[in-house]
């Protein structure tokens, strides 16, 4: 017997809806080969204890710099391991390595681990490093060596802390720490938003400490979706930034979302390894889970 129509269409209306595909994620891209090739240099004022002739010498900070790639001692290089590129940071001259390329709307996942030496201005203070981002040239803004940029900082026991770089600004939910000493704040998602600049007040401390011990390697990543940025360390987001801008004469802030990427020598021998972008349009669920 032949169905009644109506009993036809109903059928085709209670039959399950067929799954839509996921929505495609971005490509991770690779950022490190074995010859730096989408990367340049920079190295700042060598300190008067660097073995190093024919060149000026100072505090590692004020001076003539070394400048666009010009690294006689290889402060930067790149070593293979197990065939994958590793990026050793030697430390022994403050220097950037910064991306050829600008970058918008991304996740960048690198690893890091620490390495044994130390070297003057800093040879008596923590292993320190940094990743700088939204970068903009010229290079040697901030101590003659790094680009204007907001920072992450990458230190011993501060990673994920922020520093705000020669001529920009943030704005960070913070409470005021109780100590001695100069004003500090940390990240606090109940806080009140405040504005940290470059210039006094210009650093805001990560959440809570998620490093691992100096002999492991540690993931973090950063988020960079329009004005805001996210700080992630061993896959806990330990600070979330807002409103990211430029600072202009007469104290003029022009939004500040684009730029190059910088990792930092900084005194401290310090190995970087999978270091990889990606483009995004929205927070990855694990991540926004963890945003209020």
């Amino acid at each position: 017997m032949r169905k009644p129509l109506f009993v036809v269409w109903l059928g085709i209306l209670l039959l399950p809806a067929p799954l839509l595909p996921a929505q495609p994620t971005a490509p991770w891209q690779a950022l490190l080969d074995a010859n730096l090739s989408q990367w340049d240099k920079f190295i700042g004022v060598p300190h008067h204890t660097v073995p190093l002739e024919g060149v000026e010498k100072g505090d590692g900070m004020n001076g003539t710099p070394l400048g666009l790639n010009r690294d006689p001692l290889n402060v930067f290089s790149v070593e293979m391991r197990d065939g994958e590129p590793v990026l050793h940071v030697s430390g022994q001259i403050y220097g950037g390595l910064s991306t050829k390329a600008e970058f918008e709307n991304y996740h960048l996942s690198v690893e890091f681990k620490w390495g044994e030496r130390k070297w003057e201005p800093r040879l008596n203070a923590k292993h320190d490093s940094g990743i700088l981002y939204h970068g903009q040239e010229p290079h040697g803004q901030f101590w003659n060596v790094w680009l204007r940029a907001p920072e992450m900082q990458i230190q011993e026991g501060d990673c994920g802390d922020f520093h705000a770089l020669a001529g920009v600004a943030m704005d960070v939910r913070a409470s005021r720490l109780a100590r001695s000493g100069p004003e500090m704040w940390l990240y606090d998602p109940a806080g009140e938003l405040r504005t940290f600049q470059s210039g006094g007040g210009r650093r805001v401390r990560r959440s809570v400490d998620h490093e691992k011990p100096n002999d492991q390697w540690n993931h973090v990543e950063l988020i960079c979706l329009g004005d805001k940025a996210y700080h992630i360390v061993n896959d806990h987001v330990v600070m979330v930034l807002e409103n990211s801008v430029e600072l202009g004469p007469d104290d003029t802030r022009v939004p500040l979302t684009r730029g190059k990427i910088q990792l930092q020598s900084e005194g401290a021998e310090v190995y970087y390894r999978n270091i990889r972008i990606r483009s995004l349009a929205a927070l990855p669920a694990a991540i926004a889970a963890q945003v209020p």
